[in-house]
């Protein structure tokens, strides 16, 4: 309980840090969204008027309460209005959340699947330049833009190939490429930290064990090695499954979709305050989440970090594997 009670405060740190800081910083932001929309002649509204949108949405006041007003907001669902749509913050973020997490799931499981697949042909390929073209590509997927991706797998399996219809595609269609665009690069550091494991678990004394009884590799790989791989492997996945809400944003772009992503695009070229700040906190709250439900979940595979002493040790470890 300790435990718990420990990432439990650090994750609350955490919001309330990240809630902080996009706020000042979207306090800071050069120009008002609500003089940009509002001022403008064709309305033809009057300086009173604008003085009482400006009331309505609490800008007359100074930042340190607006900090307290929107921080209460928050912590009751309380998002606020969007000033260019005028329509509840927290509508529009229910009706985008469903989209993006379908994308971004979808996307971490075809990243593992990818992962786990170049991890295995760079252990039990026959040949060694075989494994050694397959560790190369984490490299080469890594390094690819995502938006890139995204347009030459439009080009090549939509336009070339017509594999995959653009107009008039039926929602699963319509999720095949999106999905590729965010699994590739998503793969890459998930490969590289699981072969690097494979290599350091494979030379662990029991593994030698295993060979001298006559196990062979592929038994090795998925019972005495794989478990054990997983580990540090586990704890990058909950940090890019964080992340995949800022890469939903130039996919979601690039192939048109509705989700978090395009209300976060269109909210900076608006500079639609509550909507960023309501997309910040939602990301955080997202990262968070499934951090902390990896480090609940690190002692239910490794029965050691039970021990408060190496409970107390991995951490450490955690942040030199993330970093």
């Amino acid at each position: 309980m300790h435990y718990v009670i420990r990432r439990v405060g650090q994750a609350a740190l955490v919001l309330a840090a990240a809630f902080t800081v996009a706020f000042v910083l979207l306090q800071a932001l050069p120009g008002d969204a609500i003089l940009i929309k509002f001022e403008s002649p064709e309305l033809g509204l009057s300086p009173a008027q604008i003085a009482d949108i400006r009331a309505t949405y609490g800008a007359d006041v100074p930042p340190a309460l607006q900090f307290v007003h929107t921080l209460l907001g928050f912590l009751s669902g309380d998002f606020g209005y969007s000033i260019q749509k005028g329509t509840p913050v927290t509508q529009l973020l229910a009706e985008a959340l469903p989209d993006t997490a379908t994308l971004a799931l979808l996307a971490i499981v075809v990243a593992v699947l990818l992962a786990v697949g170049i991890a295995a042909l760079s252990t039990l390929a026959p040949f060694a330049w075989l494994r050694a073209f397959v560790r190369a590509l984490p490299s080469v997927f890594v390094s690819v833009p995502v938006f890139w991706l995204g347009i030459v797998l439009i080009q090549v399996f939509s336009f070339q190939l017509g594999l995959v219809p653009i107009i008039g595609a039926s929602p699963a269609q319509a999720l095949i490429l999106p999905v590729l665009t965010l699994a590739v690069p998503i793969s890459a550091p998930l490969a590289q930290i699981l072969v690097r494991s494979i290599d350091e678990v494979s030379l662990q004394p029991f593994v030698a064990v295993a060979r001298a009884k006559g196990a062979s590799e592929r038994w090795i790989l998925g019972r005495a090695v794989g478990r054990n791989a997983l580990l540090p492997t586990l704890t990058i996945a909950g940090v890019l499954l964080g992340e995949l809400i800022g890469g939903a944003v130039v996919t979601e772009t690039v192939f048109g979709r509705a989700g978090i992503g395009r209300i976060t695009e269109q909210a900076v070229s608006q500079q639609d305050t509550p909507v960023l700040q309501a997309v910040v906190v939602l990301s955080a709250l997202i990262f968070v989440t499934v951090n902390l439900a990896v480090d609940l979940l690190y002692p239910v595979l490794d029965p050691r970090l039970k021990n408060p002493r190496h409970t107390n040790a991995r951490p450490s470890k955690k942040v030199g594997v993330a970093a």
